[in-house]
């Protein structure tokens, strides 16, 4: 009836924009992303009938309003799913993150992922990532794929079947060190997937963003790093474009993502340095870069006068079978 589990938040490759389907989550397109560790989210799940109602606290705040809703989605999914008669008892969920959230580094994702990972045992499901995906995908649709962890790919679909996030082969994660340039900035992502179907360059996006796809997944099968962190960048510009063209006219970038940008930019093309930026809907910024270079990559990157960072590559969400990982 209790377990507790870790994810790692995702940073978007090929990003999607847009849901077809608000309830189920379900985008427009396929997305490629990669965890980023350490970097994680702890949460624990208990169904029980000395809980009054379902009660679901984040970073010691209770969740209300549209954040009570979401995270009730993922818990009444798992509760379709399961036979065991305890699922029917209210459930308490408490998670932590180990990193600044709401600032573009993909809380949701691995807050949604490590929730969907814990629930499933405690609902006592025999599932595999893959179908737990699917309960993520309800909470946040990157959620998928902070559940499967490393590269992964969100696959389009109308139904769970379809629409599930499956593992991208790769070595890639042997050399990528991400320098995170953190720039902190509220932002509303919910809000500009809702409108996104209303920015005319939306279907100039979606008609571009299947050959982005398969050019990507090739970049990472074949271990070509250049390759796929470039399609990253401009993945980013193109993202940027889109929601900056919605109705609300959504600018997440700051001044301090745009010295980034240009820092990144003079260390490739003065320096001969591979380095990449990109961003999701936020105004911080990831760096790909290898590991021989990352040293002067974050200095490089500090000196514009952001706090800075340095992950690898995560892998899947995870059970933690101590007594002490418990949360509550």
């Amino acid at each position: 009836m209790k377990a507790t589990a870790m994810a790692h938040p995702i940073q978007g490759l090929i990003k999607y924009h847009g849901m077809r389907d608000d309830i189920e989550r379900l985008p427009y397109h396929d997305s490629i992303s990669v965890c980023t560790a350490p970097s994680h989210t702890r949460t624990t799940v208990e169904f029980s009938m000395d809980h009054d109602e379902d009660v679901y606290v984040v970073d010691g705040e209770e969740l209300e309003g549209r954040g009570f809703e979401r995270l009730e989605a993922v818990v009444d999914k798992a509760r379709d799913m399961s036979d065991a008669a305890h699922t029917v008892y209210p459930v308490r969920i408490e998670s932590e993150n180990s990193f600044p959230s709401n600032v573009g580094l993909g809380s949701s994702s691995s807050g949604f992922a490590a929730a969907a990972r814990a629930l499933a045992e405690a609902a006592e499901l025999d599932a595999s990532l893959q179908d737990i995906s699917t309960i993520a995908r309800v909470g946040s649709a990157s959620a998928a794929r902070s559940v499967t962890g490393a590269f992964s790919q969100l696959y389009t679909g109308m139904n769970d079947e379809d629409c599930r996030s499956r593992r991208v082969p790769s070595n890639l994660h042997e050399e990528l060190k991400i320098v995170v340039g953190l720039v902190p900035y509220h932002k509303e992502t919910e809000d500009a997937h809702d409108e996104a179907a209303d920015s005319h360059m939306f279907q100039a996006r979606n008609a571009h963003i299947h050959g982005q796809i398969a050019k990507m997944r090739d970049a990472l099968r074949n271990d070509d790093f250049d390759r796929a962190f470039e399609l990253a960048e401009h993945d980013s510009l193109s993202l940027a474009a889109t929601t900056m063209t919605g109705p609300e006219g959504w600018v997440y970038w700051q001044p301090a993502t745009l010295a980034i940008f240009n820092k990144v930019r003079e260390l490739r093309e003065e320096e001969d340095i591979p380095a990449y930026f990109s961003t999701d809907t936020g105004a911080s910024v990831y760096v790909n870069t290898t590991e021989e270079h990352a040293e002067t990559v974050e200095e490089a990157i500090a000196e514009t006068g952001v706090s800075t960072t340095t992950w690898g590559v995560g892998g899947p969400a995870r059970l933690l079978e101590e007594e002490d990982d418990h949360l509550f």
